[in-house]
């Protein structure tokens, strides 16, 4: 029996950072270069919506394990989430 390769392409190297710049980047359409780091901390969220609800939704009631990132391009900056194994997401209206 042949070993299976191991891959990180599923994940990108770097982790959750390198995870939200790359679909910043892809959003934006813009070269990743241009996607800056302004923060990166580990968080507790309150709640399920990982400190993103949405209008409508109903959240696990429950402590959450997470990492807030903030990316910036040309001025403008923008916040990703993350948490319960999920990978970083951007959240337009953070609470």
């Amino acid at each position: 029996m042949t070993p299976s390769p191991t891959s990180s392409s599923s994940t990108p190297q770097g982790g959750p950072v390198e995870q939200a710049k790359a679909d910043l980047a892809k959003r934006l359409s813009v070269d990743a270069a241009r996607v800056t780091l302004v923060s990166s901390e580990e968080v507790t969220w309150s709640d399920g919506s990982l400190g993103c609800p949405e209008p409508g939704m109903m959240y696990t009631q429950a402590l959450v394990p997470g990492a807030r990132i903030v990316l910036e391009v040309d001025g403008t900056q923008y916040n990703y989430h993350s948490g319960a194994n999920r990978a970083p997401f951007l959240c337009e209206h953070p609470r």
